[in-house]
Order: C-alpha cells, then sequence, then structure tokens
C-alpha cells in the first residue's frame, strides 16, 4: 500500500526519514535535518477565518542549492516566502490606520493574530535551521528578518488592541453621560409635574370656570380651542426644550 505523502513526488534523493516523518498533513511548522539535508515545513501567511493551513516546503541539499515545493528554487524562494507576510502585515498596517469603527478594527484583529501566531512559528522554526546549519549565512540572515516580521506582527497586535479598547471606554463614557443627561432632564420633569399637580388636582375638583374676558371676545367654543392651543403650544416648547437640554455633546477625552 502506497503511503501519501505532501513531498512533492519530483524531488529525488530526499531521504527516507523525511518521508517517515511527514504525514498526509504537513502540520505545524517545523525544521527537520537528516545526513546534511534540511527540510523546512512552512505554512503561507494565513488568511482571515481559513480553518486549514497551507503548506510550503524548503528543501535544502547538502551542497547549498535550495528547492521549494511551488517549484522555486534558490534561497530567494525563502527570501519571497518571507516577503509574502511582510507585504500582509503592510496591507493589515494600512487598514488600521484607515480604520473608523469598532467593526473595522475588530475585522483587522481577526486577520492579523493568526498572522502574528504563524509568524511566531516561523522564526522559532528558522532559529532551529540556523542551529542544524550553523555555517549558512543566509539562514542567518532569514531567521533576523522572521525576527523584524514578529516584531513587527506583535506592535500591530498591540495597536488594534488599544485603539479597540479605547474605542470600547469612550463608547462606555458617551452612553454614561447620556444616562446622566436623561436623568436630570426626568428630575426636571418631575419637578415641573410636583410644582403643576396641585393646581390641576384642586381644578380637577372644584373646577375653574370663572369669567374673563376671553369669553366676551371669542363665542364659547373658540375660547375653549384657543386655550387647548395655548397649552399645547406651551407643552411643544417645553418638550423642545427638554429635547434640547438631554441632546447637547459631553466633552470627551482625546485619543
Amino acid at each position: 500500500m502506497t503511503t501519501k505523502s505532501v513531498l512533492p513526488a519530483t524531488w529525488e534523493n530526499v531521504p527516507e526519514v523525511f518521508q517517515q516523518r511527514l504525514g498526509e498533513k504537513a502540520g505545524r511548522q517545523r525544521a527537520m535535518s537528516a545526513d546534511g539535508h534540511l527540510l523546512l515545513v512552512l505554512h503561507r501567511p494565513p488568511k482571515k477565518n481559513e480553518p486549514h493551513r497551507q503548506a510550503r516546503l524548503l528543501w535544502r541539499k547538502p551542497d547549498g542549492t535550495w528547492q521549494a515545493s511551488d517549484g522555486a528554487s534558490g534561497p530567494a524562494a525563502l527570501g519571497r516566502h518571507l516577503a509574502e507576510f511582510g507585504e500582509v502585515l503592510e496591507r493589515y498596517d494600512r487598514q488600521e490606520d484607515n480604520a473608523q469603527s469598532v467593526a473595522d478594527l475588530f475585522g483587522i484583529l481577526e486577520g492579523v493574530s493568526p498572522l502574528s501566531r504563524s509568524i511566531r512559528n516561523l522564526h522559532a522554526t528558522l532559529q532551529d535551521a540556523r542551529e542544524k546549519v550553523p555555517d549558512d549565512r543566509d539562514l542567518i540572515n532569514f531567521r533576523d528578518r522572521a525576527y523584524e516580521l514578529e516584531r513587527t506582527a506583535d506592535l500591530l497586535v498591540g495597536d488594534v488592541r488599544n485603539a479597540l479598547e479605547f474605542a470600547t471606554a469612550k463608547k462606555a463614557e458617551e452612553q454614561a453621560a447620556h444616562t446622566h443627561q436623561m436623568a436630570v432632564a426626568a428630575h426636571r420633569l418631575n419637578l415641573l409635574a410636583a410644582f403643576f399637580f396641585p393646581i390641576a388636582t384642586l381644578s380637577a375638583v372644584f373646577g375653574s370656570g370663572l369669567a374673563h374676558p376671553l369669553e366676551r371676545l371669542l363665542p364659547p367654543p373658540l375660547a375653549f380651542f384657543a386655550v387647548l392651543l395655548a397649552g399645547l403650544t406651551l407643552g411643544i416648547g417645553l418638550l423642545l426644550f427638554l429635547l434640547g437640554m438631554s441632546s447637547q455633546p459631553t466633552n470627551s477625552r482625546p485619543r
């Protein structure tokens, strides 16, 4: 029975131990060495909400030549692999600068968090490879570039999380100020109701049908409607005043 392997079929003279240590899937990022050969099991830059990682294998032969599973060759194949991570980081950094809402920041965090973890594992893998092949200067340079990418990713994750925390705190502060304004408006309304409640109650119990000049100037129905219109106008004016007081902006701390 033939065992399926993630190693390309075009690779010849690959140490058998590599075949034995690899299954049908690449698994985690790691470095393996045997008989002067070095095999790097790496992951491509992860995409947001991607459940599985796409592997990229790089094989270094004892003579220092490289081959990649996607057909590239030479040390530049590993350089291009690192450059892909750098391009994705730059894209997320631009998105963070242009973010306008909490949803935008949360979307960036969803994408950059797995990217940061993948870069951290990439750096650890290249450090292990550098220890397995200590005389390869290219591996040292690639290891250092991976460290720079890891540092950049950590800073970006920190900036996005700080921006999210600030936006959440600012929203909570605005909500608290709005709640306070509504409480003040409700208190003023209660004061007005308490002031006019006795008059309204006494008028309802004993009546308030006193003669006044308005009844002599206007027929009885018009005088009633004139008083009703005046009361509604004053009520609308009072309502607009209270709404204006409750909608005044509050001072917030600058970002």
